[in-house]
């Protein structure tokens, strides 16, 4: 944990003077064995970034003087589009994205997406919220990304991902004979990295009529968790 992240919910008293209990708790007291009178990086989810210097400590609870006046991080100008991969997979890679800058993430369907990840209790939206999280404390960020999901193929390609683009540009993630990168200074960009198994040919030929550029890190396919870190640093 890189960043103590607060809620609205967290403040007692004033603006200025929070109270954490369960999870953030320990961690300050057991990781990094804080004392009265010792400061931690601290950010507001979806608000400025600062310092909380400790002035309390009690066996459950911890109370800290905050001052938050710094501005997150710039955000990563990408749209991740990801297959929804397998729940543990799934939970990585959300993590991964978060504490990579990406603010807007989309799990959509396709042929090689098994019909029961979507039940899954990794797509609620209080487990998809507490992954986003660890991802922000590990980044030092505190702008929440923002999650959709569309179980089916054509209704998005067709339908959602032209609103999505709009003006900027569409990579499709693929395994190739060489690497293909995108050219230096991107703007904005949508990437789409599909299910481990694969795109279908139907699927590949829809992604090239609505225009996708193909992204190739080598011949060798890679797990989802291994391919989303390495195609967004090498679009950063």
């Amino acid at each position: 944990m890189n960043l103590v992240l607060l809620e609205e919910g967290d403040f007692v008293q004033s603006k200025s003077r929070v109270e954490l209990q369960g999870r953030r708790h320990r961690h300050l007291l057991e990781v990094q064995r804080v004392e009265i009178g010792s400061t931690v990086r601290m950010g507001l989810l979806n608000g400025p970034l600062g310092e909380g210097r400790v002035v309390a400590m009690e066996s459950g609870s911890i109370e800290l003087e905050v001052e938050l006046s710094e501005e997150p991080p710039p955000v990563l100008p990408i749209t991740l589009v990801l297959a929804l991969p397998r729940p543990p997979v799934l939970r990585r890679v959300l993590i991964t994205a978060a504490s990579m800058g990406v603010k807007d993430i989309v799990l959509m369907g396709a042929q090689a997406v098994e019909k029961s990840y979507w039940q899954s209790h990794a797509l609620k939206p209080e487990a998809i919220h507490d992954q986003l999280v660890l991802g922000l404390e590990q980044g030092v960020d505190t702008r929440l990304p923002r999650v959709r999901t569309q179980p089916r193929f054509r209704l998005f390609v067709e339908d959602e991902l032209p609103g999505i683009v709009g003006q900027g540009r569409l990579y499709l993630a693929h395994p190739g004979p060489r690497p293909a990168f995108p050219d230096p200074g991107l703007k904005e960009a949508v990437l789409v990295v599909g299910p481990e198994a694969g795109w279908n040919e139907f699927e590949l030929g829809r992604w090239e009529e609505a225009g996708a550029t193909r992204l190739s890190l080598g011949a060798r396919p890679l797990r989802v968790e291994a391919a989303v870190p390495a195609l967004l640093a090498r679009m950063l």
